[in-house]
């Protein structure tokens, strides 16, 4: 059995539960939430868990503030905090009460401006960190650790942890059904599970493309409108990526609407019904999955960094724009072990002044191509920023 794996999120945790009343910890359902906020109660004396979709423990809190009054000298963690968006209130009350740093930590599977629309009284008191499923640093040290393994799976625990691909395979179709069936209509989308799926295998062919919500509503049925909607909900439900282009202060004519991307790698290919890596090597959207696994990756673990792409309505473009104050760095993903460079990516340094440029592909060694432009793998990509 696969002992536990810190995570990235630890050290920011840790920290905030020295400065705050309240620490929420959000992300997807399934993607480790429960496992690390245990782990940490390893270390907390007194630390009270409660699982507010588990009946006997959501009992315990019929009367929170009772509760809550009877245990004050414990660390508790309630979680899925979205359950019960009413104990807000309450969670203020008692953290103002006792003042006692770290004395709530809730774990959500909504975003954290659907957990702010409920928390507006902590204001002040409350510190959001977003875990996402496994990234690339934190298990590409693990033994027989495989890219290709980890690009096909995703960072789900248990997709990636799965004893063989066809226990991976039944995990996602599981999770897909369960987020569709259940957790959609429980932040607020009451529509048929047909049209969802629909709409969330729509998003996967088209991972990596300019959103065109027109389009889409045709396709389904429906309106602009309802299709903007549906992407809020997928994006704040830690699903669906938006991002957005580039302008900064250039004066070209740039794309305007945003790319979408299905955010794990693994639930991209159990929604093109892609069964193993030979099968994703054949298949046409191969080179979307590439580059939304390396985006991913790159935006999960880079979080003081913002992300855009950039593309003019000449064709020129770039997939990744990382800024950082004035800094920017252009990042190309190439699916190659010998990339080569477009003329347009070379317009797109010069229109950006990027400080630097990476060509990230799945080749063994870092090696310039000009000054600060480089050929490397996502290792030694993430090196240059320790």
């Amino acid at each position: 059995m696969q002992s536990y794996i810190k995570r990235l999120s630890e050290k920011i945790i840790k920290e905030d539960l020295k400065n705050f009343l309240v620490i929420a910890i959000l992300g997807s359902r399934q993607c480790g939430k429960s496992t690390l906020a245990k782990e940490l109660g390893k270390k907390i004396k007194k630390f009270l868990y409660l699982d507010l979709e588990k009946p006997s423990d959501l009992r315990k809190l019929d009367d929170p503030e009772l509760f809550f009054e009877s245990n004050k000298d414990k660390i508790f963690c309630l979680d899925e905090i979205q359950t019960k968006g009413e104990l807000f209130p309450t969670l203020r009350s008692i953290a103002d009460q006792y003042k006692k740093k770290g004395q709530f930590i809730i774990l959500g599977s909504a975003s954290r401006d659907l957990i702010e629309k409920s928390s507006e009284s902590l204001a002040g008191r409350i510190s959001f960190v977003e875990l996402s499923p496994f990234s690339f640093s934190e298990i590409n040290k693990i033994k027989g650790f495989n890219i290709n393994k980890f690009w096909f799976r995703g960072g789900y625990p248990d997709s990636f942890l799965a004893s063989n691909n066809n226990a991976g395979n039944r995990w996602r179709d599981s999770f897909i059904k369960t987020y569709i069936e259940r957790d959609l209509p429980q932040l607020g989308l009451n529509i048929s599970s047909v049209k969802l799926r629909r709409f969330f295998t729509m998003c996967a062919h088209l991972s990596g493309q300019i959103l065109n919500s027109q389009k889409m509503g045709q396709s389904l049925g429906v309106t602009y409108h309802t299709i903007q909607s549906y992407i809020d909900i997928f994006e704040q439900s830690f699903v669906l990526r938006r991002l957005p282009p580039y302008f900064g202060n250039l004066k070209k004519r740039l794309i305007r609407s945003p790319k979408i991307y299905i955010r794990d790698s693994g639930l991209l290919h159990s929604l093109l019904e892609i069964e193993d890596i030979n099968g994703l090597m054949g298949n046409p959207n191969v080179g979307a999955s590439w580059e939304g696994f390396i985006i991913e990756n790159i935006l999960t673990e880079l979080k003081n960094w913002k992300g855009y792409f950039y593309r003019t309505s000449s064709g020129s473009e770039v997939d990744l724009v990382l800024v950082k104050g004035q800094k920017k760095i252009a990042v190309e993903i190439k699916l190659s072990t010998a990339p080569e460079i477009s003329r347009g990516f070379w317009q797109v340094i010069s229109d950006l002044k990027a400080d630097e440029a990476w060509i990230i592909a799945p080749v063994k060694d870092k090696y310039p191509i000009k000054k600060n432009v480089f050929i490397s793998n996502l290792d030694d990509f993430f090196k240059n920023f320790q």
